[in-house]
């Protein structure tokens, strides 16, 4: 039993996921639409992605915060929970409608949620995996009885439309969860979280920041865009998902056959069939939504959890994995606390 769970245990305080709610743009960009900005095609796109169809925020002066305020009205109102009675607000993303202030903060002043901490957690695609990790650790010390986590991005503010490689790949979106004391001995059982910056050359945004801020040069050489080396991504990817999925169900005595659910980073089809196959999952009991959403980085697992919500039965043992740029990759085992669309 590793230090984390045995306080767990000892404070005999467990945090749970109460309910979950998403949001995502009303423009639907297609393949066939992509093939018209770039070279490619509908079957070219569905072979090596598993990509129908992604959901694009248009509008001036829409950032990720209207996304993401949107997500958690729809969470309170789900919940029955007043602005009020929320304790803290993590946003996990990539693409922060500022430099500063946060987007968590922009948040909290859409929704009416006031006088409470708030900040942004920036781990790439695994940043709602860390966002949960840490609500976790201010519910089980009792600094917070109930914490909105927020997974948010546009992708498409950081997409070259000239690159074929990268801009089939993301979509927008935004999804969110209320996490408080669990009301049963379910719950948020086990997360990991991990790093290794050696990966950033492969999966990086070239300038924009202190190192290389936003000059007329950067804008014409196009370095505000996502830069990706895909097939050496592709691999440590689907080891470093497999590999913290693995740890999950070993450190709490499990086998991936008591595994009712896998929910993966959607990253893309081909790296969610290889990293089942790796564990030992069928596909029927993997969470897959990336056909119609795309990538949407930090929302892809919140936005699998609200898809998938009404399958889910109280107990249901669930093992969440992802990877981003930098490099990281997280994981979190949990046992599902409700039925229906959520607890009150």
């Amino acid at each position: 039993m590793t230090k984390k769970s045995e306080t767990k245990r000892r404070n005999g305080v467990r945090a749970a996921i109460t309910g979950v709610h998403g949001h995502l743009p009303d423009y639907v960009l297609s393949n066939a639409e992509l093939a018209k900005l770039v070279d490619t095609t509908d079957s070219w796109i569905v072979e090596r992605t598993g990509i129908k169809e992604r959901r694009i925020l248009k509008g001036e002066g829409l950032g990720t915060s209207h996304m993401a305020s949107a997500a958690v009205k729809g969470l309170l109102e789900k919940t029955a929970t007043k602005p009020a009675d929320v304790d803290l607000l993590i946003c996990a993303t990539t693409t922060p409608d500022l430099v500063f202030p946060s987007t968590a903060n922009l948040v909290c002043d859409m929704v009416g949620i006031r006088n409470v901490g708030s900040f942004d957690v920036q781990a790439a695609c695994s940043g709602f995996l860390y966002a949960l990790t840490i609500a976790v650790q201010f519910i089980s010390t009792g600094a917070a009885r109930r914490i909105v986590v927020v997974g948010a991005d546009k992708m498409s503010a950081l997409m070259d439309y000239t690159d074929r490689a990268t801009c089939v790949l993301f979509g927008d979106g935004a999804g969110a969860v209320m996490v408080e004391q669990a009301p049963s001995r379910h719950g948020i059982i086990d997360t990991i979280i991990r790093s290794d910056g050696a990966g950033m050359p492969l999966l990086h945004q070239k300038a924009g920041g202190s190192r290389m801020p936003p000059t007329a040069d950067t804008v014409s050489q196009r370095l505000h865009y996502v830069h990706q080396e895909g097939a050496a991504v592709y691999k440590v990817a689907v080891a470093k998902m497999a590999e913290v999925a693995d740890d999950l169900i070993a450190r709490n005595g499990l086998t991936a056959d008591k595994i009712d659910w896998l929910v993966p980073h959607q990253a893309n089809r081909r790296i969610i069939d290889a990293t089942a196959e790796r564990m030992g999952v069928p596909l029927d009991r993997v969470m897959i939504t990336i056909h119609k959403y795309g990538n949407t980085t930090a929302a892809t697992i919140p936005l699998c959890l609200w898809d998938y919500e009404s399958r889910l039965k109280p107990g249901d043992k669930l093992v969440m994995a992802a990877f981003g740029g930098g490099f990281t990759w997280a994981g979190a085992y949990v046992t599902w606390c409700y039925a229906g669309k959520s607890v009150s």
